[in-house]
């Protein structure tokens, strides 16, 4: 899995350390990227003191306690605290995820807390996410048919067509894969990413949906599915275990047999 990186240019330095409070036993560091667009300086890594004894298990609970209790300008996501929004997707210890589900006691060392890699940032911990969602809203993720819908009922699936679904309706869209993804570090301004060519074949694989051909046709380019080369960064990072390059596989083996 690779680690967070910055490009060439950007330098980050030592930034302020605040020490934990008299008499804590259980210390833990917590090494937090800082940026103001503002103040005109490169960014820093803040590092935080803070007493296990006082804090909730999770990161998400040292990030609240520093900003409600240490530095309020510390600026970041957060919503649902469940694993559920998305909001909170990080780069934490080197790896993509979500600050609401990930452990304090699974990291060794110092905790170090990053934005979402080779994205833009906002602020802090804010990253960007303009271009991804704008790649969503390109690839309709709604359902389309022609069909008229029943008038005292549902749309229905069979048991084994609903399955079909199954490892994709609960992608987040916390971007945790595509950001973790060499091809999309590089071309994101024509590759899709595997979050949005998750959504996409979630739409493609239901029954209820009209519109495959056209979706299809939609993804038949050399960028938008095909710089996808299989790393499998996105599978690895995804905190919902999920299988993104699965779902790219399938999308890339109903182009062939179209073609065939």
């Amino acid at each position: 899995m690779a680690e967070f990186s910055l490009p060439a240019n950007s330098k980050i330095g030592e930034g302020k350390t605040y020490k934990a409070e008299a008499g804590a036993k259980r210390v833990k560091s917590f090494k937090v990227y800082r940026w103001n667009p503002d103040d005109g300086k490169n960014p820093v890594m803040d590092t935080y003191e803070i007493d296990l004894d006082k804090c909730g298990p999770m990161v998400l609970d040292a990030i609240i306690k520093i900003k409600n209790e240490i530095d309020s300008s510390l600026t970041f996501r957060r919503s649902c605290r469940e694993g559920i929004c998305g909001s909170c997707a990080m780069n934490i210890d080197g790896t993509n995820t979500l600050a609401c589900l990930k452990p304090i006691a699974e990291v060794k060392g110092d905790v170090k807390i990053n934005p979402l890699p080779h994205m833009p940032v906002v602020k802090d911990l804010v990253p960007d996410l303009s271009q991804p969602y704008a790649q969503l809203r390109s690839i309709e993720p709604w359902m389309q048919s022609e069909t008229v819908a029943p008038p005292d009922g549902e749309r229905l699936q069979s048991k084994e067509e609903r399955a079909e679904l199954d490892g994709l309706w609960e992608c987040i869209l916390c971007f945790c894969c595509s950001t973790s993804c060499p091809s999309y570090w590089w071309n994101g301004d024509r590759y899709l990413g595997p979050a949005v060519l998750l959504q996409a074949y979630r739409w493609i694989a239901d029954s209820r949906d009209e519109a495959t051909g056209k979706r299809l046709d939609a993804l038949e380019d050399p960028f938008k599915l095909y710089r996808c080369h299989t790393i499998m960064n996105c599978t690895q990072t995804c905190p919902k275990g999920l299988n993104p390059a699965k779902a790219i596989g399938k999308v890339k083996q109903l182009m062939l047999e179209r073609q065939g």
